[in-house]
C-alpha cells in the first residue's frame, strides 16, 4: 500500500480550501497582459474541462459553465481546450457568462488528427511539464517512447518520463537505464503507485501545469490520485492477456495538486500521430542531430551516403541501428502529415511513388509484348 508516512507532503486534501485562479497557474505575466481585456469589461477563467462541446471554467469567483461564442467568417480563433486561459464576458440578468477569446498558447502538446487538412489535435495547453508514463509491468517498447517523447519537445514544455510499476519489474534499475538511452536531456525516474517508491523525487521534478499521457494501463490516474492524495481519478482494471487497461479517464482535466501546480490527466492514447514535429525530433534524437552535422554532405539522409558519420557511429557501436531507424519512420510519418495540409508538399512525396508505379507498369507491359 501507499505509504503516507514517507510522502506526507502529497497527501493533504486539495478540497480542504477555497480555490483560486493562482492555484490554477494564474500570475502576475498574465494579469499583466490581461489589461486591456479587463478595460473592456471581462474577466480571465481557465479551461479546467472541455468534452462534446461543453467548456467548465474556473475564474475569480468560483466556476462557470460559459457559453462558447463561435467565431465570425474573418476569425480565427481555437476552440477553448483544457488548460487553456480564456477571457469571459460575465453572466448578467438576461444573459449566460460567454468565452470571448482564447488567450495566448505558451505551450500545447498537439497531435495528429484523422480529418484530413485538420492543423492536428490539441490535447493539453500551457503546460510545463509533460510526463510520459511507462508502465514496467510490461516490456519496454523505445519507440513509442520516442514518439511521446516527440510531442512532448515540441510542445515547448519540460519532458519527463515516469516509469510506473517498478514492484512489478525483475530488474527496474536495467528498465530505467534502457529507457534512458532513448530520452536523452529527459530526467528518468522509476516510481511504484504501490509502494510510494519514487513519489518523493517525482513531486521534486513536477513544477507549473502536469500532464500525464501514456497508454491506457500506464497507471496515468494511480499515479495522479498518489499526487493528489486521494482518488479522485478514476482507475481501472489491467487485462491480464494483453496488458492494456480500460479508458477510465473519458476527459481531459485540470486538478490543483496539494503541493503546488496543476495536474492534468488525460485519457489513455491509443495511437499517437505526429503532427509537425520537426524540433520535437530534433531533441528526442538529438544524438543523431549531432552526428548529422559531422557528415559530408549537408543533406546527408543517413542511408548510405559516403562520409556519413550518423552510419559510422552505427558500425562503431556508438549508435543503434533501431534508434536510426525509429528515426527514420518518425521523420516519413512526420513528413505526410505535414503534406495533408500542403498540396506542393504532398505533390513532392507523391512524385517518388507515381515514378515507382510507372515503371512497374512499364516492366508489366514489356513482359507480356514478349509472351
Amino acid at each position: 500500500m501507499f505509504h503516507t508516512s514517507d510522502s506526507e507532503h502529497i497527501t493533504s486534501n486539495s478540497s480542504d480550501r477555497d480555490l483560486t485562479l493562482a492555484d490554477h497557474g494564474w500570475d502576475a505575466e498574465r494579469e499583466r497582459s490581461f489589461t486591456r481585456l479587463r478595460a473592456a469589461g471581462l474577466v480571465p477563467g481557465r479551461v479546467v474541462r472541455a468534452e462534446r462541446g461543453l467548456c467548465h471554467v474556473v475564474t475569480e469567483s468560483g466556476p462557470a459553465r460559459p457559453a462558447v461564442r463561435p467565431p465570425s467568417a474573418t476569425e480565427d480563433r481555437p476552440t477553448p481546450c483544457t488548460g487553456d486561459w480564456v477571457a469571459m464576458r460575465p453572466a448578467t440578468t438576461t444573459e449566460s457568462a460567454t468565452v470571448v477569446e482564447v488567450l495566448e498558447r505558451r505551450t500545447a502538446v498537439v497531435r495528429s488528427s484523422a480529418s484530413r487538412g485538420s492543423d492536428g489535435q490539441v490535447l493539453a495547453a500551457n503546460v510545463d511539464t509533460v510526463a510520459v508514463v511507462v508502465s514496467l509491468a510490461d516490456p519496454v517498447r523505445p519507440g513509442r517512447i520516442e514518439r511521446m517523447l516527440a510531442l512532448a519537445w515540441e510542445s515547448g514544455a519540460t519532458p519527463l518520463v515516469v516509469l510506473t510499476k517498478a514492484d512489478r519489474c525483475t530488474d527496474p534499475d536495467s528498465a530505467a537505464a534502457e529507457v534512458a538511452a532513448v530520452a536523452p536531456g529527459a530526467q528518468v525516474l522509476v516510481t511504484s503507485a504501490s509502494t510510494g517508491d519514487g513519489l518523493d523525487d517525482l513531486v521534486a521534478a513536477l513544477s507549473g501545469t502536469v500532464v500525464l499521457l501514456g497508454p491506457s494501463g500506464a497507471g496515468k490516474s494511480t499515479l495522479g490520485n498518489r499526487l493528489l492524495g486521494e482518488d479522485l481519478l478514476a482507475t481501472g482494471a489491467v487485462r491480464a492477456t494483453d496488458g492494456k487497461g480500460r479508458h477510465t479517464t473519458a476527459w481531459r482535466e485540470l486538478v490543483p495538486l496539494p503541493h503546488g501546480g496543476v495536474l492534468l490527466d488525460t485519457p489513455g492514447l491509443r495511437g499517437v500521430g505526429l503532427h509537425e514535429v520537426d524540433e520535437g525530433l530534433d531533441q528526442t534524437f538529438a544524438e543523431i542531430t549531432d552526428l548529422a552535422s559531422d557528415c559530408r554532405f549537408a543533406d546527408c539522409a543517413h542511408v548510405g551516403e559516403p562520409g556519413c558519420a550518423v552510419l559510422a557511429a552505427i558500425d562503431a557501436g556508438h549508435l543503434t541501428g533501431r534508434r536510426l531507424e525509429s528515426y527514420h519512420r518518425l521523420q516519413r510519418e512526420n513528413a505526410h502529415a505535414a503534406a495533408r495540409t500542403d498540396a506542393r508538399l504532398r505533390a513532392e512525396l507523391e512524385r517518388p511513388r507515381k515514378r515507382m508505379s510507372r515503371q512497374i507498369r512499364a516492366i508489366k507491359q514489356s513482359r507480356n509484348f514478349k509472351a
